[in-house]
Order: C-alpha cells, then sequence, then structure tokens
C-alpha cells in the first residue's frame, strides 16, 4: 500500500493553536509530576542521616541504566481524600515497568519521603492494577518497601479492599511469577504479609522492620516489652525467624541482592530472540500536537494520528467506504503487526458492525488490537434505531469483550456514553489504557446533559400544569455544566485509574511500542505454575 498522504500543514495557524493548548495541557500534569517529586525529596536530610537513599534512587539503583521505564499512574488520587492537589502524594508509591538484570518486570516503590508512604485509598487501587498487569503480562514482581502501613483515618475505605494486594501475591507466585521484596524499612501490621507473601525477601541490617504488631501495641495488648529489633528486626528475621533470605548491609546492598536473585533467574532467556526490523514514520510524531485540536468538538481525521504512530506512517485501511466514521487500518507498530480502530466522529451502526468484523479477524490471526479512543458515543435518533444501532452496538461490545487477541486503549480526545465501552475503556480490562491530558469522559458532554435534564424538567413542569421556572432552569444548567466540565477532565480520569497515566501526545508510539514489546514477551514466555505459591519455610 502507498505511504499515507497527509493533509495536514503544519504552517497553518490552527495547526501552531492546537499545538499551543497541548503544550499548556502537557505543562500542567507535568508540573504536578514534578510536585511529587520534590515532595519526596524534601526529606533527604532525614534519609541522609539515618544512612538511606531515597525511594526514587532505590528505583534508580535498581532498573538497568539507559533502559527505558514505564511509569504507571504517576498522579493517583490526585485531589482526592487528604490530596488536596499541592500536597500530591501518587498513592504513597511509585510503580512501572522496566528492565532489571535485564529481564522486564514491575517494579513497585514505597515512597516513603511523602508521609512515611502510607498508602491511601487510591493507593491500594493503584496496587492492585500494578499486580494486574504483571500478572498478565507475566512479568516478576519486585517490591522496595518502606511504608508506615496504611492511613488509618481512612481505613473504612482501604481495609477491605487492601486484602486482594494479599490474594495477588499468592496468585503472583503460584503462577510462577516471582515476588521479590527488599525491605528498606517498616514493614509492618498488615504490611508484614507484603513480606511474608513474596518469594526472595532481602533484608537490611539495622533498617529492616517486619512484625504484626509493634512495641507499642504489644505492650498495649499483651504487656510484654521487647525491642524492634526483638520483634521483627533484621537480624532476627535472618538468623531467628527465617522470614528474609539474604541479609544487605544498606540500601544499595539491598538493591544490588534484588539484581542479582533476578540475574540467576535467567527471566529474559524465555524474550522473544527475533530482531525486529522496521521504519520510523514518514511524518514526525512531533506533528501530533499541531495535527489534534484540543477540544473534542473539533473534527479531525484520525488517519493523521495512525500515521504519526505507524512504521511507515503505511496502512491498510479495512472497509472504508463503509461506516466510514469508525476507521479500522491494520498496520505495524515497531514491526509488531497491530489492528487499530479510530474514530472520525459518532460509531453509527454500520461502524459498529464493522468494528466487530474487524475484532473477529484480529483475533483470527492473533494480532493486538488498539483503540484510539475519540468519540461521543453511539449515534442516536429514529434513523440509528431502525438501522438497527441497539443490536450492532451490542455486536461490537461483545467482541470488545470477549476478544482473544491483546487489547491496548488510548484516550486521545472524547469518550463518552457507551463510546467509552465500545472503544475499550477501562471496564473492559485492556491490557493498557494511557490517556492524552486533553481527554474527556463522562457519560456524556456537559452542554448536552444540561440540555436533557432542561427538557425532562420543563416536561415535568407542564405535566402539573405549571409554568417551567425559567430563572431555576437557567442555574441548573449552569451547575450541571461546572460540575460535568470538572469531573470530565483527563485530571479527574487519572486520578481514579480510569486510565494507567497520562502521556505526552508526542510520545504515543514510544508508549505504544514499549507495550506491545511487553504484550508479546508475555505471550511467548512458558510459566511454570504451583498449586498455592512457594510457601516459606
Amino acid at each position: 500500500m502507498p505511504v499515507f498522504e497527509s493533509q495536514i500543514d503544519p504552517r497553518a495557524e490552527s495547526f501552531a493553536a492546537n499545538r499551543a493548548a497541548h503544550l499548556k495541557l502537557i505543562e500542567e500534569f507535568r508540573a504536578l509530576e514534578r510536585r511529587i517529586v520534590e515532595a519526596s525529596n524534601r526529606a533527604r536530610p532525614k534519609f541522609e542521616k539515618r544512612g538511606q537513599l531515597l525511594p526514587r534512587e532505590r528505583l534508580a539503583l535498581i532498573l538497568d541504566r539507559g533502559a527505558p521505564f514505564l511509569e504507571l499512574s504517576t498522579l493517583c488520587g490526585h485531589k482526592m481524600h487528604d490530596d488536596d492537589g499541592e500536597a500530591n502524594v501518587s498513592g504513597g508509591g511509585v510503580a512501572g515497568i522496566g528492565f532489571v538484570a535485564g529481564a522486564r518486570c514491575l517494579v513497585s516503590a514505597s515512597d516513603s519521603g511523602i508521609k512515611g508512604g502510607a498508602a491511601t485509598p487510591m493507593g491500594v487501587e493503584k496496587a492492585l492494577r500494578a499486580q494486574a498487569i504483571a500478572l498478565e503480562n507475566k512479568l516478576p514482581f519486585i517490591q522496595l518497601i518502606e511504608s508506615a502501613g496504611a492511613n488509618l483515618f481512612r481505613q473504612a475505605e482501604m481495609f477491605v479492599a487492601g486484602g486482594r494486594t494479599f490474594a495477588n501475591l499468592a496468585r503472583l507466585s503460584a503462577a510462577g511469577c516471582p515476588v521479590i521484596s527488599v525491605v528498606h524499612g517498616s514493614s509492618t501490621a498488615g504490611g508484614a504479609y507484603q513480606t511474608g507473601l513474596s518469594d526472595y525477601v532481602v533484608a537490611v541490617r539495622g533498617r529492616t522492620k517486619v512484625f504484626l504488631a509493634g512495641p507499642p501495641l504489644l505492650k498495649a495488648a499483651t504487656g510484654e516489652i521487647a525491642t524492634d529489633e526483638e520483634l521483627g528486626g533484621a537480624e532476627m528475621h535472618y538468623h531467628v525467624s527465617g522470614t528474609a533470605e539474604y541479609m544487605a548491609e544498606n540500601d544499595a546492598d539491598g538493591v544490588r541482592i534484588a539484581r542479582e536473585i533476578v540475574a540467576k533467574l535467567q527471566w529474559s532467556r524465555d524474550a522473544p530472540g527475533r530482531a525486529r526490523t522496521f521504519r520510523e514514520p514518514a511524518y514526525d510524531p512531533e506533528e501530533i500536537l499541531g495535527v489534534v485540536p484540543a477540544d473534542y468538538r473539533v473534527p479531525y481525521d484520525v488517519r493523521e494520528v495512525i500515521a504519526r504512530v505507524v512504521d511507515g506512517s503505511d496502512f491498510l485501511d479495512f472497509k472504508a467506504g463503509y461506516g466510514a466514521a469508525t476507521v479500522c487500518v491494520q498496520a505495524e507498530i515497531a514491526g509488531h503487526g497491530v489492528g487499530i480502530i479510530g474514530n472520525n466522529g459518532p460509531i453509527d451502526a454500520d461502524g459498529a458492525a464493522k468494528a466487530a468484523q474487524f475484532i473477529q479477524l484480529m483475533c483470527q490471526a492473533g494480532a493486538p488490537v488498539v483503540f484510539l479512543q475519540n468519540t461521543t458515543g453511539y449515534l442516536v435518533g429514529t434513523d440509528a434505531e431502525q438501522r438497527g444501532i441497539v443490536k450492532h452496538g451490542s455486536k461490537m461490545i461483545q467482541a470488545v469483550t470477549n476478544m482473544t487477541a491483546p487489547k491496548l486503549t488510548l484516550h486521545i480526545g472524547a469518550s463518552f456514553g457507551a463510546g467509552n465501552y465500545g472503544m475499550c475503556g477501562r471496564a473492559f480490562d485492556p491490557r493498557f489504557i494511557f490517556a492524552w491530558p486533553n481527554n474527556r469522559i463522562a457519560v456524556m458532554g456537559g452542554e448536552q446533559a444540561a440540555k436533557t435534564m432542561r427538557i425532562v424538567a420543563e416536561e415535568g413542569a407542564r405535566r402539573k400544569g405549571e409554568e417551567p421556572n425559567e430563572a431555576f432552569l437557567d442555574a441548573m444548567a449552569k451547575q450541571i455544566v461546572e460540575t460535568y466540565d470538572r469531573e470530565s477532565t483527563a485530571l479527574f480520569a487519572t486520578a481514579r485509574l480510569w486510565d494507567d497515566g497520562l502521556i505526552d501526545p508526542r510520545d504515543s508510539r514510544k508508549v505504544l511500542a514499549f507495550c506491545l514489546d511487553t504484550v508479546a514477551e508475555a505471550e511467548a514466555r512458558r510459566l511454570r505454575p504451583n498449586t498455592f505459591g512457594v510457601a516459606r519455610m
């Protein structure tokens, strides 16, 4: 097929305006991410006095130098619970996929530089998501632990769900995905099981504390008096209880031992060995910022985005003349064959049927499907209903739900109504789901919701024989629009883990390529499961 011919003029005023709007949104979420790092770094004097590394220094040390690291859910819990948007806590930890001793791993680190690394309700959800990614993609799970435990003021919002984090550690081990923990400090109460459910535990001399009840609680409950070291220190767990397999002299030594454990596993031996060759896009991914309007209401051709993401800007359009607002193409990203489904408008009956057929074809071929989600939803109206939008839309949702090929979703604009479902939103379990900062996600747009509620209120008043109160309706409509505008932003969505994080649109190809590499490695890997997970002896 010939390379796609772009219709975009990078010198146009609209291009420059689009680019400026995206850069503003990118800077907004990057600034919030920087605040989290800065907040953690303010604890440096305290850590240095204790002879410790900062949490992100531990993370940098365990990862292979120069290798990519895909951080997940950086703004988890933004403006939720005790996070006011200024003192961001990111759920109390850092998580992402990176390389350790050559092996692709899921690495999680307590951010004890912020509020002692105490877990928040959304932090629990972040941990669960990280564990789910590790399990589905057959990755070793590495924990760098030092946490004050759960925020006890929020226990009702996290205690029950928190038990699943322990169940998932058992599932990872049983599935054959090793769980490796370096205990840099406290891992107490329920957190003790975070250590106990690991396959390999590295204790740090003089710093590790692992016990179900600390000295104050022990004294209150039983009257017994004991020191931290006697109850759950590194020496005790290494020499007496046997909970720790390895003793490290300090943080850096603990990280070194963890890297050596991974190296001895020879995990990378099962990684796909074929070196992929591919062409870069004919059009610079940098141009995406100018191609796509930041306002979802301004139309554009999603093929212009595809051309700046896929190898050689070369793709095969499937049924281009049928259900044209739903774009289905076959292409390659970093040498991986993929199907891509995008939107050039609402999903009509023909587009839904076309997407369902395309998904089945990709399952037959074993090709991952990338959903570029930018839709105001399924088409409505008398004609749409008569053409079977309910029936065909349901077919598309069934196909997305039950497809056997890996699913990856990128929110690149609007995500309204059942369009979120048909285009593989969070509820449909994509392997990975990321969003651009211009993303808007809600049951519908604010103006549409306001008009709908106004019509309902007007008709209700007339049924009662009353005239609608226009001043009241105006105020109600204004409040609805403001609420929807606030609650449909990309920041609102990512805080609630409706995605795996916000990305710069210019990084879309790199992020998708990394995720596709991860998926391909998982598909090729043969795990060696056991029944219960490795039992600690």
